[in-house]
């Protein structure tokens, strides 16, 4: 038996092994799965990685759990991120300053980008979850320096 004609009985033995493979899957997480630890760059916050890690280079995904009352003064992110509000009210407004006339409600299921580099400010006056996806690695910038 010559070469040319082992081959096409080389690959015809290995195609049932490779059709018997099972699919790659991605990853699923239900909400209980999730780890939530301190927010290393928040305090009083609380954060579930999901994919990926934001204080390194790379895309991150990512929940943030923020309590009832909370403000985060105006600060910005080196990394364009976009926001899932998955529960609660999320009030964000745009500028260096905090101002409560500038606040939009986003409810539960609202999404919104947020650029790289602009000033913005949140409040909630409820528990609230946002999912962030960005590309890391990230930081908070606060506007005045002081932050909380």
């Amino acid at each position: 038996m010559n070469t040319t004609h082992l081959i096409p009985v080389l690959i015809l033995a290995v195609a049932p092994v490779a059709a018997q493979e099972p699919p790659a899957r991605g990853l699923m997480l239900n909400p209980s799965q999730l780890q939530w630890k301190p927010n290393p760059r928040v305090a009083g916050l609380e954060v579930a990685n999901i994919l990926g890690d934001a204080s390194r280079p790379g895309p991150y995904v990512q929940r943030v759990r923020f309590p009832a009352g909370q403000v985060v003064q105006a600060h910005s992110h080196p990394d364009e991120r976009t926001y899932t509000v998955i529960s609660g009210t999320w009030h964000i407004g745009w500028g260096p300053k905090y101002d409560p006339a500038g606040l939009t409600a986003l409810p539960a299921g609202s999404f919104y980008t947020e650029p790289a580099g602009v000033p913005h400010f949140v409040v909630t006056r409820e528990d609230v979850v946002v999912q962030i996806s960005g590309t890391g690695p990230t930081a908070v910038h606060y506007v005045d320096g002081a932050g909380k």
